[in-house]
């Protein structure tokens, strides 16, 4: 089906966002909102951001006009009988939307296309009453509609091959990609986010760094848009704790997605996040105030006199894979350090391991050296753009100042690039490699449950999250084996079921192929 005249029900930001990007594809938008005066509000406001666009050269006056056009309000429910597709975008209720869907199959034909923006409600349930089950699906875009170029495609239980395909091909028309999911909890997008900030907040309870740290390697280290403290209080606790607890229960309490108590006490607090002044962050006027409380930052003023001319007589390294240790000594080298090559450090060499989904502690023992001289460091980011060390707990004072000494922001004088490093307390895969580890093992296991194909997976992470990579892809680009042996390590250290490696991720790793790979059928 070619669809030329689509009604929206629904006209708040989500509705708005997708009536723009169906006028601008040349499709008749049909707009109707229960309050009155609501659906003509938000063509006037629509109109109104246009026109500043159009203003400032990002529309022709004809483009602007032909947009407008497509535009109609009406008033009356019966009026969308002549749409081929009705877009449900409404309280995320289930009993309203099925109530709705209801009524609409009152008034349209047999052939119209009924479909649901919901986030986090099954398409099967809310189709589940309708007479003619088989044409409803899910088609959830993500805020703000115009620029997430991507919108889940979501089939029930019951709905015909051919609906699906015409909202793919509806998606691609107007500018976004369409990726099909199962009716599943989260779907993909909402799914695959979990690791993200339901990870960090364990972190953070675990007292490992404070929540600006973690924000701070995530975002300088790691490459994500925004750290998970930052990315909480923009889309607000009222908004994201209920999603974590959601998608918990209606997986039965599957370990993988655990929300914490943190932001349950905060929800009960009101410190919702940027929309009221106060989350994990402070704000004034919507602009985040930045204060000087971090775990790093008291490290470098207790550390001010020593850090930058700590007295380094040599360097030993533990490496866990030969490139690592390679990137270190090249470090070394350039640094004009020495480096101490005996089979057992001297008793005054600070020890450096470059290590995976251990604790240095741990490490420490491992490669039977004495844990007071040690210092871990994370290679699994980017060294040239943000550096994590860890010492263990009884590391000596004078050999993590050497430590921050030689990677501190201090430490590469004449760069035209400022390098900072954050000092963590021990944790069993530092920050990133725990983040990062979790967020590549929940897509593997999407895959696995065959939620959606290991392509549409990664294509709407990425573009639905913002993420520098989509998962599957970021584990190829990593390493497959590396983040199972963060996985397996963590999982040993620690026996929480959340950390064990989908096996999606431990065949394809064993075996040395792509995670893409699918399985060969017979």
């Amino acid at each position: 089906m070619t669809v030329n005249t689509l009604a929206i029900i629904g006209t708040g930001i989500m509705g708005m966002g997708i009536a723009q990007i169906a006028a601008q594809a040349g499709i008749q938008v049909l707009l109707f909102d229960a309050k009155a005066g609501a659906a003509e509000q938000g063509r006037q406001s629509l109109q109104t951001m246009l026109e500043k666009l159009a203003a400032k050269g990002k529309f022709t006056d004809e483009q602007l006009q032909s947009t407008l056009t497509n535009l109609t309000v009406i008033e009356d429910l019966t009026q969308i009988v002549k749409a081929e597709l009705v877009i449900e975008a409404i309280i995320e209720n289930l009993e309203i939307k099925q109530q709705l869907f209801k009524q609409l199959e009152s008034i349209v034909s047999a052939e119209t296309i009924l479909a649901t923006n919901t986030s986090s409600l099954a398409v099967t349930t809310i189709a589940s009453d309708c007479a003619h089950p088989e044409r409803v699906a899910g088609f959830h875009f993500f805020n703000p509609v115009p620029l997430m170029k991507i919108v889940e495609v979501i089939p029930g239980i019951s709905t015909r091959a051919s609906v699906v395909e015409t909202l793919k091909e509806l998606a691609k028309r107007m500018g976004h990609l369409g990726v099909v999911a199962k009716d599943t909890p989260g779907f993909i997008v909402n799914h695959g986010g979990r690791a993200y900030g339901t990870e960090a907040l364990k972190i953070l309870g675990e007292g490992v760094a404070s929540f600006e740290d973690i924000d701070r390697i995530l975002r300088e280290g790691a490459g994500f848009r925004m750290g998970p403290f930052e990315l909480l209080d923009l889309t607000g606790i009222d908004v994201s704790h209920p999603v974590m607890e959601s998608i918990y229960n209606q997986f039965y309490h599957e370990d993988r997605y655990r929300p914490h108590p943190l932001t349950r006490q905060m929800l009960m607090g009101k410190k919702l996040g940027r929309k009221v002044g106060e989350g994990f962050y402070q704000y004034k006027d919507g602009q985040k105030l930045t204060a000087n409380t971090s775990k790093s930052s008291l490290f470098e003023a207790s550390f001010s006199k020593t850090r930058s001319d700590a007295a380094i007589t040599s360097v030993w390294i533990g490496a866990d894979l030969a490139e690592d240790k390679q990137q270190l000594v090249d470090y070394l080298n350039y640094k004009d350090v020495t480096i101490d090559d005996n089979d057992k450090p001297n008793p005054d060499s600070l020890v450096l391991l470059a290590i995976y989904g251990e604790d240095t502690t741990n490490a420490a023992i491992r490669y039977q050296v004495n844990p007071k001289q040690a210092v871990a460091i994370d290679m699994l980011t980017d060294l040239s753009k943000h550096r994590t060390l860890m010492p263990s707990i009884v590391t000596q004072d004078n050999f993590v100042a050497q430590a921050y000494a030689l990677f501190g922001k201090s430490s590469d004088e004449g760069s035209n690039v400022a390098v900072d490093a954050t000092l963590i307390t021990e944790s069993t895969g530092f920050v990133a490699q725990r983040v990062i580890a979790m967020v590549i093992n929940l897509g593997c296991d999407i895959a696995m449950q065959g939620i959606a194909s290991s392509e549409d997976i990664d294509n709407a992470v990425k573009l639905g999250l913002g993420y520098p990579y989509g998962p599957i892809s970021w584990g190829n680009e990593l390493g497959s084996q590396r983040i199972l042996l963060i996985l397996e390590r963590i999982y040993g250290l620690t026996g929480d079921q959340r950390y064990r490696p989908s096996l999606w991720l431990q065949r394809r790793a064993k075996l040395g192929i792509s995670l893409f790979t699918q399985q060969s059928h017979y």
